[in-house]
């Protein structure tokens, strides 16, 4: 039997009374809001902050960043650290002009088993930033048990503002990976379905959108059969593999990194020079080969391209620790998101 599901809302006062007015519920199960606001002059605020069951959102109080810019912070969790079968979780975040936010998860999203392959849990994300906004949205991976159909989607639009706000671009720094269950157990890869699903759409002032960017991840037995799915075979070894988006100012220098690191790995085939023509190492150099050689470890496997504006990073690793160790030392040595975030942003890779 399911638990009893409560609902949990905000409520605002009318008047200046001792006995507050409560609105109405009208909210769904599962749904919530986050609204970041500007207070005169230019304060942002945590404005909203609602959820109901199975969803819940905690916000501690805002940090100062490197910068002196407020940065807000909000953890997406959920009761029993994850969704049961037929779960349907809505966020909508709204972001106003210079604000920050920081999403984050207190462990892996956990993805319970279904009763039937046709009741899948889902869940979904619309994130409106408007110029100049920032946000950062590195979760921990999603953990589908054994049996599990998931399904989800996340939606950004970047909204455009004319005159001397043009120029204003909102920043991105979104990671998507998923695991292969529970290892303990000698899960691998067994499950029904699971798909997830990025957008990131241009927004003008009259409303009319454009498509920038639709990233797939898609685990899906064409077949249909009655035996459960094991896709183990098709992912070459691979424990976790996610995606990494990253568009904006304020990750420009981030975007940059990845791609220059990548750009260094050997190749198969590459020249292998004599020793007169080779260079005394210098710091960085060292630490690069200590990276490489922690991939080669952990069997990571990674890819950087720069697509229509944006830095698109795939991996994969045969651990989920080994992809955190990875993930952990390319953000931490570039810092543009500690810098700009603090170090609770990096939350999901301790």
């Amino acid at each position: 039997m399911l638990p009893t599901r409560h609902a949990k809302v905000t409520s605002k006062y009318t008047n200046m009374s001792s006995k507050p007015y409560l609105f109405p519920v009208t909210s769904l199960p599962g749904h919530g809001t986050i609204t970041l606001s500007l207070l005169p002059p230019s304060t942002p605020t945590l404005e909203t902050l609602s959820y109901q069951y199975p969803l819940k959102l905690v916000a501690p109080a805002p940090l100062t960043s490197e910068d002196d810019s407020l940065v807000h912070t909000v953890f997406l969790l959920t009761y029993g650290g994850g969704l049961v079968a037929g779960d349907t979780i809505n966020l909508t975040v709204n972001m106003a002009r210079k604000s920050k936010l920081v999403l984050l998860t207190q462990g892996s999203t956990k993805i319970f088993k279904t009763v039937d392959p046709g009741v899948v849990s889902r869940q979904s994300m619309n994130v409106k930033l408007d110029g100049g906004s920032a946000l950062c949205y590195l979760p921990d991976p999603v953990q589908p048990f054994e049996g599990s159909a998931f399904e989800q989607r996340q939606v950004y639009d970047l909204l455009e503002r004319s005159g001397s706000e043009a120029v204003e671009q909102a920043s991105l720094c979104v990671c998507d990976w998923v695991s292969e269950g529970r290892t303990a157990r000698g899960e691998r890869w067994r499950i029904w379905r699971y798909g997830s699903r990025n957008e990131v759409w241009q927004v003008g002032e009259e409303g009319k959108r454009r498509l920038l960017l639709r990233d797939n991840v898609v685990f899906e037995d064409g077949n249909k059969a009655d035996m459960l799915p094991d896709f183990q075979g098709r992912v070459d070894g691979l424990g976790v593999f996610g995606t990494l988006i990253i568009k904006g100012p304020v990750f420009e220098g981030l975007g940059k990194f990845f791609l220059s690191e990548f750009a260094k790995l050997p190749r198969i085939g590459a020249r292998k020079w004599g020793d007169e023509e080779k260079e005394e190492e210098n710091e960085v150099e060292l630490w690069r080969k200590t990276r490489q050689k922690d991939e080669t470890r952990d069997g990571l496997i990674w890819t950087a391209a720069n697509v229509r504006g944006f830095v698109l990073v795939k991996f994969g690793a045969k651990e989920v620790e080994g992809g955190k160790r990875w993930l952990s030392t390319m953000l931490k040595t570039e810092n543009s998101v500690e810098r700009n975030f603090g170090e609770r942003a990096l939350h999901c890779l301790k």
